[in-house]
C-alpha cells in the first residue's frame, strides 16, 4: 500500500480518536498537506508534509509510513516524523502556557454561589441592604 486517504491515516497515526473527528478538522481547514488545504479524500503518500493545527499549536510532520489499521501508540509513532522546528515551537508554547495561564481558567466554576455572594457583600460593607431601591429616598 503506497497511498491512503488522509482522514484514515490521521486516525491510524492516532492524531484523532475517530475518523469523523479527523474529517471535521480537515473540513475546517486545520490540516494541510504540502502547504495546501485538502479534503478528507485526499490521498497521502510517504514523504508528504502534513501541518496539523490543534488549538494554538501547529505541528509539522513528515509521513514515513502508511497504515490503514489503528495500532498501539508506539507503532503509530513510526508512521510519521515530527520536524525539529515543530517540536521546539510546541515546547515553547507549553512553557508559555505554564508561565502565563489563561485568566479565565482561574475561575472555579460559572456563577457564584449564595455563600460567595454573601462573602462579597460582607467585603463591600453591606451597602446594598441599606439602599435596595434604584430611587433615592432620603
Amino acid at each position: 500500500m503506497d497511498k491512503l486517504r488522509i482522514d484514515k491515516w490521521l486516525w491510524a497515526a492516532r492524531f484523532y480518536k475517530t475518523r469523523s473527528l479527523a474529517c471535521d478538522e480537515i473540513d475546517k481547514g486545520r490540516v494541510q498537506v504540502n502547504g495546501a488545504v485538502v479534503k478528507p479524500a485526499r490521498e497521502l503518500k510517504v514523504g508528504d508534509s502534513v501541518q496539523l493545527r490543534s488549538g494554538p499549536v501547529t505541528r509539522s510532520i513528515t509521513v514515513t509510513g502508511i497504515s490503514d489499521k489503528r495500532g498501539p501508540a508506539p507503532q503509530a509513532a513510526l508512521l510519521y516524523q515530527e520536524t525539529a522546528e515543530s517540536i521546539t515551537q510546541r515546547q515553547q508554547a507549553a512553557e508559555q502556557r505554564r508561565l502565563a495561564p489563561e485568566p479565565a481558567l482561574s475561575l472555579l466554576q460559572g456563577r457564584p454561589t449564595k455563600r460567595d455572594r454573601r462573602n462579597t457583600e460582607k467585603l463591600r460593607g453591606g451597602q446594598w441592604n441599606e439602599r435596595w431601591s434604584a430611587s433615592l429616598k432620603d
